[in-house]
């Protein structure tokens, strides 16, 4: 079955694509959800026109979003957690992250940022998904805390 995506799906695709699924995934859990609609032959004239008055749009948000990259990628990020001979409580987190470069007035939602489990001090990388084409690469440090 033919969709067109309102909403980006994890591993599925983009807002604005048409996409086949089986026809149950389609009607029971993406076009009840708000994620898609039916690609009948008027939905896909409308959205042929969107697509084409957007193009302009798409283009600065896609500047936008490298211009952000670049940024986030040189930017020094030194998180301090509570560390017992390297070994910290807890984890650090997407929100964590997310936290540490709103401090450096930089605005970033959580759930674009992908961190694997930081367990240890020393120095980590996580990936940001800026846009369908952009990911930053989030270079960061984890130090142990001194304790007064």
């Amino acid at each position: 079955m033919e969709i067109i995506l309102i909403k980006d799906v994890e591993n599925l695709g983009y807002a604005n694509d048409i996409v086949n699924v089986k026809p149950g995934y389609a009607n029971n859990y993406l076009i009840p959800q708000g994620f898609a609609k039916a690609a009948t032959a008027s939905a896909k004239k409308v959205l042929a026109e969107n697509l084409k008055q957007r193009a302009h749009k798409d283009a600065k948000i896609l500047a936008d979003a490298q211009a952000l990259a670049e940024k986030i990628e040189n930017l020094p990020l030194t998180i301090t957690v509570k560390a017992e001979e390297g070994k910290i409580f807890g984890s650090v987190t997407s929100a964590d992250l997310a936290e540490a470069l709103a401090q450096k007035e930089i605005a970033l939602d959580r759930k674009v940022i992908t961190v694997d489990a930081v367990k240890t001090v020393g120095e980590y990388e996580a990936v940001a998904k800026l846009h369908r084409e952009v990911k930053a690469t989030i270079k960061f440090t984890v130090v142990a805390a001194t304790e007064e």
